[in-house]
């Protein structure tokens, strides 16, 4: 193949719009799925979405086995009894609900139900992903949070209990067969939560943005991303019941996690470490880091952050593009303040005695290998201060 080619993939089935989920027995159909696991989080039971996906399944006379202790931030110990409750049921497909956790749990159960072993062999780092071969038990994806995107992506992030930090599961095979958007299901999300998981979907769009590599397709996905989060969260965590925003903002995530197959940086790395040793919230987490991030790889990404500014309604006629980007960069500081999203990582509970671990587990995350600006060990660790 010529060295002028380039390849670009695009994802899966969507279904997007309020009232979708009414529609989910014609989606398990389609699937082909006779007997579903349900695959879900402790916190989703007490919400007014679980009984209605449960009436729903119950309408149409659809036998399922349910798996509800999916954690924060899903364990390998999680995918593990879930896969046995899916063989003790006879499963032979998947329904996530919930939010990047329960959908990237669901995701991995597909790939230990099929193959066997334990998620930790299909490591990234270690080439397990290779050992990926399908075909999968199908799965249908249902966010009830605008945030990772997992719904559309084909990545798992699982944390090693033993090891106490994050690891990449990753296959074209993964990416759920249906994603179904119902941006009903997100407006019970509490203002705090709405606000993390908004500047999730924002940082996979920004981080994609300034990744290097070629990839048209993904850099218009991301930038239309940044626009629909710059003008819905706010709104959104201000009115959680405005369907407008709330749909704007699942878009937004899934177009976050599809500009991602560009990948991204050194945020990720940043915030993957934060949640293994210190448990932030993966959005609370990247919210916090861009910033200082974002002003660290400034020099390499004037022309993309100037974009981010535009995307923000800022006007940057005759503005050179570093003005642009430092108003950009403003911008997003700007949003964190407005949506209640706190300045500095000690308001989450991280202090001084972490950043020796932190930095070591960042350094091992991969995500920082894609980052524009090349990031020592160093480096992290002094974008640690600056957010602590």
């Amino acid at each position: 193949m010529s060295q002028n080619i380039s390849q670009f993939s695009f994802p899966n089935n969507i279904y997007f719009g309020a009232g979708a989920i009414d529609n989910l027995p014609e989606y398990v159909q389609d699937t082909g799925i006779k007997r579903p696991l349900l695959v879900t989080d402790p916190g989703m039971l007490n919400t007014e979405v679980f009984p209605r996906v449960k009436t729903i399944l119950k309408a149409a006379d659809i036998q399922y086995s349910l798996f509800s202790n999916v954690n924060p931030n899903p364990l390998d110990s999680d995918i593990a009894k879930a896969v046995e409750v899916f063989k003790k049921g006879n499963c032979d497909g998947v329904i996530g609900l919930g939010g990047g956790s329960a959908l990237d749990a669901s995701k991995v159960v597909q790939v230990i139900a099929a193959h066997g072993g334990k998620v930790n062999d299909y490591d990234n780092s270690t080439g397990g992903n290779q050992n990926i071969k399908g075909p999968l038990p199908p799965m249908i994806a249902i966010p009830t949070t605008a945030g990772t995107g997992s719904e559309v992506g084909s990545c798992s992030v699982i944390t090693s209990v033993a090891q106490g930090r994050k690891f990449m599961v990753c296959s074209p095979l993964l990416r759920p067969a249906i994603a179904l958007l119902d941006p009903e299901l997100t407006t019970s999300l509490p203002p705090a939560l709405t606000a993390g998981t908004g500047m999730d979907a924002f940082t996979h769009c920004v981080e994609a943005l300034a990744v290097k590599d070629f990839h048209p397709m993904c850099d218009a996905i991301a930038l239309k991303g940044i626009e629909y989060v710059a003008q819905y969260l706010e709104i959104a965590v201000k009115e959680p019941k405005n369907i407008e925003a709330r749909g704007y903002m699942l878009l937004a995530a899934m177009m976050g996690a599809v500009a991602f197959q560009k990948d991204l940086g050194a945020a990720h790395s940043l915030s993957h470490a934060l949640s293994a040793v210190c448990h932030v919230p993966h959005g609370l987490a990247n919210a916090i880091c861009i910033v200082p991030v974002m002003k660290f790889n400034k020099e390499l990404c004037l022309k993309e952050y100037a974009r981010v500014a535009a995307c923000f309604g800022i006007n940057t006629f005759g503005m050179s593009d570093e003005e642009a980007a430092d108003k950009a960069i403003e911008a997003v500081a700007d949003l964190n303040k407005k949506i209640g999203i706190p300045e500095k990582l000690s308001r989450a509970g991280v202090t001084k005695a972490h950043l020796e671990e932190l930095t070591e587990k960042a350094f091992l995350d991969g995500c920082h290998g894609t980052n524009p600006r090349k990031c020592t060990k160093e480096d992290l660790m002094n974008l640690y201060k600056e957010a602590l």
